[in-house]
């Protein structure tokens, strides 16, 4: 007779579970991500410490980080979990239409605006896959690309990392971003005469932190063109930023885009940089170690379009 498995053995939901709590550093982060009580999800993480004869996590008052065994199984776990998630979504693939779960990631500028498309998308042509969308920086989307949480991401200006596959898609002139002086005929976005980049110094400026790719954009230009920036504010979300310039706090360098995706756009006016022009790049990103999948591909292809779709709005004049 062959003995089976031990009753205490590692199961992938136990993983799985650990994985989650790993990446978001909480235990009710994570029970609220996986649809599982609090309690339950402790109590299996323990019993895998429990099974393993190590500590895996070490509570702390903000939340939990990893001990040196817990590092070393996330690694690992990270690399298990996507392989099994990968021969299934094979195995879904071989029949009528891709099927699995997807989980894409979008800037906040982004998401207010290809949410929507991107889930009628899904309804009409994969009705049986499964998407999750998760918004963040585009720093932060690189990382959980990295890490597996995330299979495709729409990100600006990523910098080139092995692990990591980039597509350009367009580029996005920045332009400076003002509250509109008066009430506007008509909603939409509102375009005004192009601003050369020297003008910038003599606007008082609320823009994001060194993190975010727009801040090293326009400070390596001013520095090139000699241009004293007079940095007023700094805010890391563009909802921040925007409310910031509509109170009468500074101007923005923004994206059309990122204006365009505001509750009220009309509330703004936008004055395209130029001498030298300013550009931001779209790109889609993907794990450079993951085979894609037919249900990843399909995906890929409707990021792409709505994207462009996107890029290629007009808007309106003054």
């Amino acid at each position: 007779m062959r003995a089976g498995p031990p009753p205490d053995a590692m199961n992938l939901k136990q993983l799985e579970y650990f994985v989650r709590v790993a990446e978001l550093g909480s235990f009710s982060r994570a029970a609220m991500i996986l649809d599982v009580a609090q309690p339950a999800l402790s109590r299996q993480v323990r019993l895998l410490e429990t099974d393993l004869r190590c500590a895996l996590l070490q509570r702390t008052g903000r939340g939990v980080v990893l001990t040196e065994a817990g590092r070393r199984l996330f690694e690992r776990g990270v690399g298990i979990l996507q392989l099994v998630r990968q021969v299934r979504e094979d195995l879904e693939a071989g029949r009528e239409e891709p099927a699995g779960r997807v989980t894409i990631g979008l800037p906040p500028s982004l998401g207010r605006l290809l949410t929507l498309p991107l889930a009628e998308r899904f309804r009409d042509h994969l009705p049986k896959a499964h998407l999750v969308i998760i918004e963040g920086l585009s720093t932060h989307l690189i990382e959980w690309i990295a890490t597996g949480r995330v299979d495709l991401a729409l990100v600006h200006n990523p910098e080139a990392q092995p692990a990591i596959e980039i597509q350009p898609l367009l580029d996005q002139p920045l332009c400076l971003v003002g509250p509109a002086r008066r009430r506007p005929r008509r909603a939409g976005l509102r375009i005004e005469a192009p601003v050369p980049f020297t003008d910038l110094a003599h606007h008082r400026l609320v823009i994001p932190d060194h993190t975010q790719a727009i801040r090293r954009l326009l400070e390596a230009q001013a520095a090139l063109s000699g241009v004293k920036l007079a940095i007023a504010w700094e805010a890391s979300g563009v909802p921040a930023i925007l409310e910031l310039v509509h109170a009468g706090y500074g101007y923005a360098v923004l994206g059309a885009d990122a204006v365009r995706a505001a509750p009220e756009p009309q509330a703004f006016v936008i004055r395209p940089i130029e001498r030298p022009q300013l550009l931001s790049k779209l790109c889609l990103a993907q794990s450079a170690h993951k085979p894609a999948t037919p249900l990843t591909r399909h995906a890929m292809r409707m990021l792409e379009e709505l994207a462009r779709r996107c890029g290629d709005q007009p808007d309106s004049g003054p």
